[in-house]
């Protein structure tokens, strides 16, 4: 018997230890298993030949529909619309609560009324100090800054005089 190589797996052997049982050769037999790897994973059921796996559809649609989601809430309509949640309200002050509730989970409303990403909502703005709000309104391009333009104060003084702004003033004070 020859065997050429070094042998690792008994499947290099091919019906070499079969042969060597039927024929009574302990010899052979001990020799041949004597000098196959030790090593458990050099064993011929760790190296079957694979297979091509079908890869499972992961995409977003996909899991979704697997998982019978519903439709996404959105974050703000596509245009402003101010009357976002006036069904809601009516539900609610009728008590449907559960009629509300399906309502959003097949139709879901958006999370905001605007879809601009640099609105400052109008209480922000508020709250934001003089120094704060200036920058502010000059970023968005809304103030004419008065350092910018000299201001004409005989004009101003002839309306004062004129008494135009003296019925504003009294008012105000």
């Amino acid at each position: 018997m020859q065997i050429d190589g070094v042998l690792i797996s008994e499947s290099q052997l091919g019906s070499a230890l079969n042969i060597s049982i039927h024929e009574t050769r302990s010899a052979d037999f001990a020799m041949l298993l004597s000098m196959l790897s030790h090593d458990a994973l050099d064993f011929s059921q760790f190296h079957l030949p694979k297979s091509q796996q079908q890869q499972a559809d992961r995409s977003e649609e996909a899991l979704k529909k697997e998982l019978q989601v519903g439709p996404q809430k959105p974050l703000a309509p596509a245009q402003f619309d101010m009357l976002i949640g006036q069904d809601n309200a009516l539900l609610v002050a009728s008590g449907a609560l559960t009629s509300l509730r399906l309502k959003e989970c097949l139709n879901p409303e958006p999370l905001a009324a605007r879809n601009d990403k640099k609105h400052v909502p109008l209480e922000v703005v508020e709250n934001l100090e003089p120094a704060v709000k200036q920058r502010l309104a000059k970023a968005q391009g809304k103030l004419d800054l008065v350092t910018d333009k000299p201001m004409d104060a005989a004009g101003f003084y002839d309306q004062l005089a004129a008494g135009d702004m003296q019925s504003m003033l009294k008012a105000t004070a």
